[in-house]
């Protein structure tokens, strides 16, 4: 019976893939993205109701052996799984039902849309793989479904193209790093079944194991978004239609960190401490690397990118963490680390969901993603605010918001590590702590930002000065995601039994280092809060604020409407009002040296007279220091290396014939010394 509900839930997803992608090829254009729509809706429901039901101790295993050559497909769903299908689940919802107001849907035309259900459908098998050769097909499914969505958008734009080429290249290379670990663990291992491999990972040398997890942390980090592999992310979520990007960056980076638990604390066994230091330092820099671009950026989609890849190195410390403690023989810590992981990736999910879902309303009233064109939304989109300002409360992670109770518990789990013996623990620890801390006021900065120069300051263009607030679907499809963030910050306490089982899948352990109840609490580390109690003090501290303002301004009595004081000058204009440049401008001249931002001035004189100016043009940039410094010398270098290799190649059949007999003639005293 537990078998079933599993297996039927994820063959109601397959079969409803099938069905909205045969639709959106062959139904009529009136009724398609509707049809589209609700079904891809229904597949997320599916999802959410098979990682649900996993979660809840139910199980299921299946095995097709005709369906793939040689290896076959195999599945396995157990609660590690389930988190990772329902998160998934939740997010392909509330972008399908936002997707149906959304323009032409999910994204534009047939193809596309037959592609979203597709992609969706991707999401939930990665998770539910069981052997190596179905992730890594699932894996591949993933990445050229995503692929072709991101350049849906407007293939005919440059910056799409180049989005395009870059997630390309990218993500096919972090599927070679994944194969290669998985083919050199398999053949080592003499299986390729994960359930194989977990029994075969002790037999296996521990060089074998380092230079697999080396190769599967590049791999799954690279799509994660870890830095410095990060460079795709902020370039492909933005030009991707905004359903695309929230499912891109609230579902998929997530598979990466899963892939890191699977693999890494599962299957390999939890390897050597340095394993998990390497991805507690990689996440702490990601983290406030992510956070540090975040905050000076002013394109809103890139902001939020970069948010994820803040987001992610959170989720990145915690398993590595998790890994730390458990080398450590520590395993309530472990289980508090790898829990505050795993429900980081949930509620990231619920807010990154209605941030980016509120990014593509105001693209879609306005036509700009530029902050610093935007403003006075507030008036003429007010649900589309209220919902964005409940998204960026979860993202800087304050009291009351979705992000604060997961973020707490990373914190309180490296905090009481401290104890756990060790001259580099002791050292990376407190650096981690920080880094959590300098990204969570960072983030504060960053969302003050996007809320006050993007909604609350005057409109500082045509297009944001005649916005208009979305149809019905779009707010339902941000409603869904803001119902799910309220949820996990009033009540995450009730994820505690599926994070439980989860934790333990993940670390082969009781799993039972928190009881949760209205009160978050680690019985073994004597830390105790309550979300419930902060969310009731946040609000109530509000009101009361807001209820003495009104006293002292007017005692509540209703008055004409007069001017703002102004000095006497004439009356306040948007361009009196701080940018989102000129607000993050503190920022930038602080972390000058990692940003290494790029301004230029130009003056151009009267053409009677050199010493009278006519216009001064300033212009500032603040490229990705990381693609500057490390990607630009080798694409450099890769077209000094093509161009010098054109003559190889001049048309010449005789050196082509000479080029086919030189490769025989090696192969023959290769297979000769080989004998």
């Amino acid at each position: 019976m537990s078998v079933n509900v599993v297996g039927t839930a994820l063959a109601t997803a397959a079969g409803l893939s099938g069905t909205a992608a045969g639709a959106a090829l062959f139904s009529p254009a009136r009724i398609r993205v509707q049809i589209v729509g609700v079904l891809s809706a229904l597949l997320g429901a599916a999802g959410l109701f098979a990682g649900g039901a996993a979660l809840a101790g139910h199980v299921f295993s299946a095995r097709m052996p005709d369906l793939l050559p040689l290896a076959g497909i195999s599945l396995q769903v157990d609660a590690l799984s389930g988190v990772f299908l329902a998160v998934t689940g939740a997010v392909v919802v509330a972008a399908s039902i936002y997707g149906i107001g959304y323009a032409a849907g999910p994204a534009r035309g047939r193809l596309a849309q037959a592609l979203w259900p597709l992609f969706a459908f991707s999401l939930l098998l990665v998770p539910a793989a069981a052997s190596v050769s179905t992730l890594l097909v699932a894996w591949e499914l993933m990445a050229i479904g995503s692929l072709l969505l991101v350049v849906s958008g407007n293939p005919a734009d440059g910056r799409v193209r180049d989005a395009g080429v870059w997630y390309a290249v990218m993500t096919h290379l972090g599927l070679v790093t994944i194969l290669i670990g998985l083919v050199w663990l398999s053949a080592t291992a003499h299986t390729e079944t994960f359930a194989g491999l977990r029994l075969a990972a002790a037999g296996v040398s521990p060089a074998v194991r380092g230079g697999v997890f080396v190769l599967l942390l590049l791999g799954f980090g690279s799509k994660a978004g870890m830095a410095p592999l990060h460079a795709w992310l902020p370039r492909a979520h933005p030009e991707a239609p905004s359903p695309v990007s929230a499912l891109m960056s609230a579902a998929m980076v997530n598979l990466g960190a899963y892939g890191l638990i699977r693999f890494g604390l599962d299957l390999l066994g939890g390897g050597s401490r340095w394993w998990w230091l390497t991805t507690l330092v990689l996440g702490a820099l990601s983290a406030v690397y992510g956070i540090v671009q975040a905050a000076v950026a002013n394109d809103f989609k890139r902001l939020l990118a970069y948010s994820t890849v803040e987001n992610l190195g959170l989720i990145l410390m915690g398993v590595g963490a998790a890994g730390v403690f458990e080398d450590s023989g520590h395993p309530v810590l472990a289980a508090a680390a790898l829990t505050a992981a795993l429900l980081h990736t949930a509620t990231h999910a619920g807010f990154k969901t209605l941030l980016f879902l509120s990014a593509g309303s105001v693209l879609h009233a306005t036509g700009t993603r530029d902050l610093d064109e935007l403003g006075g939304l507030r008036t003429r989109m007010p649900a589309t605010t209220a919902l964005f300002t409940l998204g960026a409360l979860g993202a800087a992670a304050l009291p009351g918001g979705a992000g604060f109770p997961s973020e707490w518990l990373l914190l309180q789990s490296l905090i009481h590590g401290l104890a756990v013996p060790g001259i580099v623990v002791v050292v990376v620890l407190p650096v981690a702590v920080g880094a959590i801390a300098l990204s969570a006021g960072l983030a504060v900065a960053t969302f003050v930002k996007a809320l006050g120069t993007g909604f609350l300051a005057k409109a500082r263009s045509t297009a944001a000065g005649h916005a208009h607030e979305v149809s019905g679907t779009m707010r339902a499809g941000m409603g869904v995601a803001a119902a799910a963030c309220v949820a996990l910050a009033v009540v995450p306490g009730a994820t505690a039994p599926a994070l439980v089982r989860a934790t333990a899948a993940a670390l082969h352990g009781p799993g039972t280092s928190l009881t949760l109840g209205a009160t978050r609490q680690l019985t073994a580390l004597g830390s105790t809060l309550s979300p419930l109690l902060v969310v009731a003090l946040t609000l109530g501290a509000v009101l009361l604020l807001r209820a003495g303002l009104t006293l002292v301004s007017g005692r509540g009595r209703r008055g004409a409407p007069v001017p703002l004081w102004d000095c006497g000058a004439p009356p306040l204009t948007a361009r009196m009002e701080y940018t989102a440049t000129s607000f993050a401008e503190p920022l930038q001249r602080v972390f000058d040296d990692v940003l290494a931002p790029e301004s230029d001035i130009d003056v151009t004189p009267h053409a009677e007279s050199a010493y009278l100016v006519e216009r001064i043009a300033y212009s500032r940039a603040v490229p990705d220091r990381v693609e500057h410094r490390l990607y630009n010398p080798v694409l450099h270098t890769v077209r000094r290396a093509g161009r010098a290799a054109r003559v190889l190649a001049d048309g010449s059949v005789h050196r082509y014939l000479g080029y086919g007999f030189g490769s025989v003639v090696i192969l023959l005293i290769v297979l000769a010394a080989a004998q």
